[in-house]
């Protein structure tokens, strides 16, 4: 599924896809580092031949922000928490929805979804707390 305006990632939007289907899954070298899609190369050794494995079902936030002033693509979604998520060898960034922007914090597990958001409609990676 692309965005309205029909113009696909092929890399980022087949992952938010899996995502979607229930099924993400990140990049895993020969080295076993693990990178999110698009890589075809591990950016640390050089090595190519990566591989999909599954992504762990929960993660556990490393550090978060509450943005209250945004750019304009997300100015209809304020106040909003933005986390780095870490979910087995991989880390990655998504909002954190479900929940009182008081009541994230480091440390706290969640699961991996896909949302749009409130301005422009587009995919974003979501994290939800469980």
């Amino acid at each position: 599924m692309s965005d309205d305006d029909g113009v696909r990632d092929a890399g980022y939007d087949d992952f938010l896809d899996a995502i979607e289907d229930g099924d993400p899954f990140f990049l895993q070298s020969p080295s076993g580092n693990g990178w999110l899609p698009p890589q075809i190369r591990d950016p640390e050794t050089g090595e190519g031949g990566l591989e999909e494995q599954p992504l762990p079902d929960t993660g556990e936030i490393l550090t978060m922000t509450t943005v209250y002033v945004s750019g304009p693509t997300f100015v209809d979604d304020t106040p909003y928490v933005v986390a780095i998520a870490e979910f087995g060898p991989v880390r990655m960034t998504g909002q954190v929805r479900g929940v009182d922007p008081d009541d994230v914090g480091i440390g706290q597990a969640v699961e991996i979804g896909v949302d749009r958001t409130e301005t422009t409609g587009e995919r974003v990676i979501v994290f939800d707390p469980i």
